[in-house]
């Protein structure tokens, strides 16, 4: 942990405006950018952006630097937030549930196929293609592949352990390929 991050934890539970100002300098644009990837309606991004700092705020005294990282910590606290608003909003999502064995049954070769070269079209596909999964699946596909985060941070923030959180990363890709076979057609 940097010196600064030390004092901005120091000053926020002294409930410092300048050091929840300074936090909002340091992490607020990975968080938004975190938020904006699940939540695209702008209004509610911000939203869900809010009530992520404020419940920054009313619990650093529970962060244990131990633990995790201050950046982690809050990438966890703005999943859970993004998650729950999802869940809460009720959106049409295609969980495939009734189509998991088919999902299976897609190959690594053929996943390679269908993502291995993104073009735009593949983007514009993936994209979309990512909306209709579930709130927690399009958390690891876009901590992963967007974030550029580690099993292990991801397993962190969602309070898992890496091995799970691969074996889930490799079920969504193949229903992110089922879907994007089912768009195509």
């Amino acid at each position: 942990m940097t010196a600064t991050e030390t004092e901005i934890i120091k000053g926020l539970r002294k409930q410092s405006p300048t050091a929840q100002q300074q936090l909002l300098e340091l992490y607020g644009s990975s968080v938004w950018t975190q938020v904006v990837r699940l939540i695209p309606q702008v209004q509610d991004a911000e939203e869900v952006y809010q009530d992520i700092f404020i419940k920054v705020f009313e619990n650093i005294m529970l962060y244990n630097e131990a633990r995790a990282s201050l950046k982690t910590w809050i990438s966890r606290i703005a999943y859970n937030e993004s998650v729950s608003f999802l869940r809460r909003s009720h959106q049409d999502l295609i969980y495939l549930e009734d189509n998991e064995r088919k999902a299976e049954a897609i190959s690594e070769t053929e996943i390679e196929k269908i993502l291995g070269k993104p073009d735009e079209e593949v983007v514009q596909l993936l994209q979309t293609a990512i909306r209709h999964l579930q709130p927690d699946e399009q958390a690891i596909i876009t901590m992963f592949y967007y974030d550029e985060m580690s099993l292990k941070e991801i397993a962190e923030i969602t309070d898992s352990i890496p091995m799970t959180i691969a074996s889930k990363l490799c079920r969504t890709r193949k229903k992110l390929c089922k879907i994007i076979k089912d768009i195509k057609s």
